[in-house]
């Protein structure tokens, strides 16, 4: 039986308490458990966070919590990805530390090195039929999927059957279609479901699930497109430094190019406030090309001045970028 929401984040504060009064001889002044974990304040101006759920996404919410109580010191117990915690950690010029909580044992944790690049499948026919069908060909921890405004419509498989392009909106619309429409030509099937996503990834669309999900990638789309509008000559994707798991999971888009004045750029984009987004950026240029400039586009109404202190106390500072609220009217060459 499922914990009641409420239950689980009171849980979560009475395990951060334990934690810091065996772990940091000090008592929690205010705690707040969390769906994902828990906060709290410390004394000698510390805090201390609780990574139980999605515990990668941990770090910016810490960092948060440590800016609005002027601390100095950040300690975070997780429950998984402590290592990707310390490596992202290791970015910032804060004092923090990453505890890995393992079966009752809590100790340093280790960074872990950036992710090993995937090889990908040599299939140059199908990825063919992606582009002549007129879809964005994008390649991510060795996966290949073709876009329409940075929604995914097909997928490449490379498995014990063969090679072969699978058409649909993410796993599950991809079975279904299958099912239903087998014996339908690659090519006709792919236009007939890239037609329904490009008339709802169009300016003055009305809201729709399809112009919701992947916004982050939608936005991505258009400055590979138009790379002027956030200063860079040119713009390509990449992939993020953790593998996205399924099509609904918003994790922020990326891709690298050049500013107009030749310097290498990595630009990561979000749609939304997501207080984890500068750990994040920092991660990917840290796998991308770690002397590059860093550049985080959100639009307008997600630039919280918290994005910009955290950007700030990376080691090597980021420029937050805000653009156009209204950057889904934008039209796409």
């Amino acid at each position: 039986m499922a914990l009641d929401p409420e239950r689980r984040r009171q849980l979560h504060a009475m395990k951060l308490r334990s934690l810091v009064s065996e772990y940091l001889g000090d008592s929690t002044q205010d705690v707040v458990g969390t769906d994902d974990g828990a906060l709290a304040t410390l004394s000698r101006d510390r805090v201390a966070a609780l990574a139980e759920e999605r515990p990668e996404r941990a770090l910016g919410g810490a960092l948060a919590s440590a800016v609005r109580a002027a601390a100095t010191e950040v300690h975070i117990f997780a429950s998984g990805s402590s290592d990707v915690l310390a490596r992202r950690a290791q970015l910032f010029s804060s004092a923090i530390t990453v505890w890995e909580v393992n079966d009752g044992d809590v100790t340093p944790a280790v960074a872990s090195d950036t992710a090993t690049r995937k090889p990908v499948p040599d299939v140059p026919e199908l990825v063919s039929t992606l582009n002549e069908s007129g879809l964005e060909v994008v390649v991510e921890h060795g996966v290949i999927v073709g876009e329409i405004a940075g929604l995914e419509v097909a997928r490449i498989i490379s498995d014990q059957y063969g090679n072969r392009i699978e058409v649909g909106v993410g796993a599950h619309d991809r079975e279904v279609f299958a099912l239903l429409h087998g014996n339908m030509p690659t090519v006709e099937a792919i236009e007939q479901v890239a037609n329904v996503v490009r008339s709802h990834r169009l300016p003055a669309a009305e809201p729709h699930p399809l112009n919701r999900l992947g916004a982050e990638r939608w936005l991505r789309s258009h400055l590979v497109t138009k790379p002027e509008r956030v200063g860079a000559s040119e713009l390509v994707t990449a992939p993020p430094p953790v593998q996205r798991t399924n099509l609904k999971e918003a994790v922020p888009a990326v891709a690298t190019g050049q500013l107009a004045d030749g310097t290498d750029v990595v630009v990561v984009c979000a749609v939304g406030i997501d207080l984890d987004l500068i750990p994040f950026a920092a991660d990917a240029r840290l796998f991308l090309d770690p002397q590059a400039t860093l550049m985080v586009v959100i639009p307008e109404r997600d630039a919280h001045s918290i994005l910009y202190e955290l950007a700030d106390q990376l080691i090597d500072p980021a420029s937050v970028v805000p653009i156009d609220n209204d950057w889904r009217e934008w039209t796409s060459s």
